[in-house]
């Protein structure tokens, strides 16, 4: 239990269907001892990771104001750039030491869910001062999607429901792709300031690249952190809070957090893969028996990941208090 397995996931992209049984197979122990996992034999190459680490350092190194430009904490849909101490994912801790950048599914000002003011829905909120960027950023999430949509058929296979089951909840979705900056830790304002403080993700499934500074760290079953070093060529998978309820904790939504490098800044990637808002979030048919109950009453997408956001977020709080 001190090494996160690995796991090639190209069989699932051809017509094996035993083969596709047999990543299931792994993913379910994956899932079931960490809640964490690396893949390999993914379709996302080395030239689209290379030029998305480019271009997130180029915003990061962008002046302040110019971020703001995009200011996350003006956004009703909670798109845009994020500054330093936005975020607190562990509330017994100081405010994360890192800056991000938020997209999602674009939905134009006229769709029919902007204009009725549905939370979590409306356009994406681009920097305009780097070219291809949206073009890119767009492209890649498109790709990111169908490589969580793999990946989410086969965690149907391992949870014993039809393969294509998580499919029909992934239409205009509010997934998200964000991109990270840590900065040396040596910036922090406190000494107990972390990169980012430990936690669980929100949704079904997160996908992760990581750039060589290393920091991820995950709790194992005995409680102990673990080191998650950055694998060339893989992302890191983890099981999120709606796949946990889904699964009725068969599948755990690990802790993990970030711990800043001392000298040198981090980058990172995560996308984290998030249904529909209307979906129902209830333990899957398979998943309980007379001995084992339903452990989370039944919620949906949005009211879930509304509520995760309030605990996290101090401006989505006073949005909250504002509009009741």
């Amino acid at each position: 239990m001190t090494t996160l397995p690995i796991i090639d996931v190209s069989p699932l992209y051809t017509a094996d269907k035993a083969a596709h049984f047999e990543v299931a197979r792994q993913i379910d122990r994956a899932c079931r001892e960490w809640g964490f996992f690396y893949i390999e034999g993914h379709p996302i190459g080395a030239r689209r990771i290379t030029e998305l680490s480019e271009h997130a350092r180029r915003f990061f190194a962008l002046p302040a104001e110019q971020k703001l430009e995009i200011d996350i904490t003006r956004s009703r849909h909670h798109r845009g750039y994020g500054a330093i101490a936005t975020e607190q994912l562990d509330p017994g801790q100081p405010c994360d030491l890192k800056e991000t950048f938020d997209m999602g599914f674009h939905m134009s000002a006229e769709h029919p869910e902007v204009l009725a003011g549905k939370p979590l829905r409306g356009p994406n909120r681009h920097p305009v001062q780097i070219a291809g960027w949206v073009d890119l950023m767009e492209s890649h999430y498109c790709d990111m999607h169908d490589l969580a949509s793999t990946l989410l058929r086969a965690i149907a296979l391992a949870l014993g429901t039809e393969r294509n089951f998580f499919d029909r909840y992934f239409t205009e979705p509010i997934s998200v792709f964000r991109m990270i900056h840590y900065p040396p830790r040596l910036s922090a304002t406190r000494p107990d300031q972390q990169g980012a403080g430990a936690h669980t993700d929100y949704g079904c499934i997160t996908l992760l690249h990581q750039d060589q500074a290393g920091g991820l760290q995950v709790q194992n079953l005995r409680g102990e952190w673990i080191d998650a070093p950055p694998i060339a060529g893989t992302f890191v998978v983890n099981i999120g809070d709606m796949m946990a309820r889904w699964s009725n904790d068969r599948y755990r939504s690990t802790p993990h957090r970030v711990i800043s490098p001392l000298g040198m800044d981090r980058y990172s990637m995560p996308f984290f893969a998030e249904p529909h808002p209307d979906t129902r979030i209830s333990c899957l048919p398979g998943c309980h028996d007379a001995a084992n109950p339903p452990k989370y009453p039944a919620t949906t997408c949005e009211a879930y990941m509304l509520s995760r956001f309030a605990d996290t977020y101090a401006y989505r709080r006073k949005a909250d208090a504002q509009a009741t």
